[in-house]
């Protein structure tokens, strides 16, 4: 699907990068179902550390349509229930991944504002019209990068190691055998190809995109957050609204919204949550003894119609109102990407109930551009057996 036309609309950057074709392998070592920033950190390092191994990555779509390529690019340093037991510093173990594989892809951290409409701190840079005067609170680790580099930037470091990627390859069903055995529909030369194939240990990383698979249905929320991005402002614009110095920013209280400037000076403004509508959230069921999955169509899910259209247009009536210097902006990019959250807001890292030789890495929600790099090494580190997964999961 072009990303003109996908019905989630077309984020300000692009994934250069496009695995090299190759047909499916009948057995594999690792098999990936998922080829975001969790699926294709983990291959490359699966390659990195076991190069002897056969590491497959099957992407539904085409890179960087899920959430990856579709997040707002805000690197934060915790999860969003803060620093669990065991973490570590996810911030210092991105910049390690992004430098150990060569990817470029213009992370800067200068720190992230947290913003709010009381108790602000001396001197802030913000003042904004925003459901009060929304300001500077206080200042916390993190900044932002370009999403499309970085994924391009993954999938290229996994595809040299060594790593098959598949890009419009569907795992629809697993078999909970021994070894577990997938189910894939793959899309070749506009036919439709059925495969099965078998893997010595498989991880399922495809977030709010495959919960029939994980079994999450019911016990997560997939939804959908709005993104827009503005034209390029001048550097006087710029200081006006307190912008110039590149600090990302989200607010801490309601009405929510967050933000970062981009490399062409250009302004990514968030906020809302839509979530899918019912028609589309029904297709996360099965039958109770079946083993069969029906894969939910969220490209139905069209943001340019209803109640995602009406948040877009209070979305830009708000960013228009926020600072004279911004009345009159032009948007030039509207996207939508998916969230899954979870109970306790705490990533989901664990073994698949049906089978130990199944790991679900999942439900960042919202705080997963640098998380998810982060934990994809821990989870091949964890499938070669030689880290235990975390005493959270």
């Amino acid at each position: 699907m072009s990303r003109k036309t996908h019905p989630w609309g077309t984020p300000p950057w692009t994934v250069d990068f496009r695995p090299a074709a190759s047909p499916l392998p009948e057995q594999v070592d690792f098999a990936i179902v998922g080829g975001g920033f969790t699926g294709l950190a983990a291959a490359a390092w699966l390659r990195r550390l076991a190069p002897k191994k056969c590491v497959l990555v099957f992407e539904t779509s085409s890179l960087g349509e899920g959430a990856s390529g579709r997040t707002g690019g805000l690197a934060l340093a915790e999860t969003a229930a803060g620093s669990l037991a065991g973490l570590g510093d996810v911030l210092a173990g991105y910049k390690k991944t992004l430098r150990l594989l060569r990817i470029s892809a213009g992370l800067e951290l200068p720190g992230v504002w947290e913003l709010g409409r009381m108790n602000p701190a001396k001197g802030s840079p913000i003042s904004w019209k925003d459901s009060g005067n929304l300001q500077v609170v206080r200042t916390v680790p993190g900044g932002a990068v370009d999403p499309g580099k970085v994924v391009a930037g993954l999938a290229r470091a996994a595809e040299q190691a060594g790593a098959q990627i598949v890009e419009h390859a569907e795992v629809h069903a697993i078999e909970y055998s021994k070894p577990p055995c997938l189910h894939v529909r793959q899309k070749v030369r506009a036919r439709i190809q059925q495969k099965e194939i078998r893997a010595g240990q498989v991880l399922l990383a495809t977030n709010a995109l495959s919960l029939e698979l994980s079994e999450l249905q019911g016990t997560t929320q997939p939804k959908l957050t709005l993104a827009l991005a503005t034209a390029p402002l001048t550097a006087a614009q710029l200081k006006a609204i307190g912008l110039f110095s590149r600090h990302p920013f989200y607010t801490i209280d309601l009405p929510y919204l967050w933000g970062r400037l981009l490399e062409s000076k250009g302004v990514v403004f968030g906020a809302g949550l839509v979530p899918m509508p019912s028609s589309i959230a029904s297709l996360f069921t099965k039958p109770k003894h079946s083993q069969q999955f029906a894969a939910p169509d969220l490209y139905r899910f069209d943001v340019r119609k209803g109640e995602a259209a009406e948040s877009f247009r209070w979305l830009e009536g708000r960013v228009h109102q926020l600072h004279p210097a911004l009345k009159s902006v032009r948007i030039t990019h509207r996207w939508a990407g998916p969230i899954l959250f979870t109970d306790g807001m705490r990533p989901i890292f664990r073994r698949h109930p049906r089978s130990e030789s199944v790991m679900l890495l999942a439900g960042y929600n919202g705080h997963g551009v640098a998380l998810s790099v982060y934990l994809g090494q821990w989870a091949a580190e964890a499938l070669l057996g030689c880290r235990a997964l975390p005493p959270w999961s």
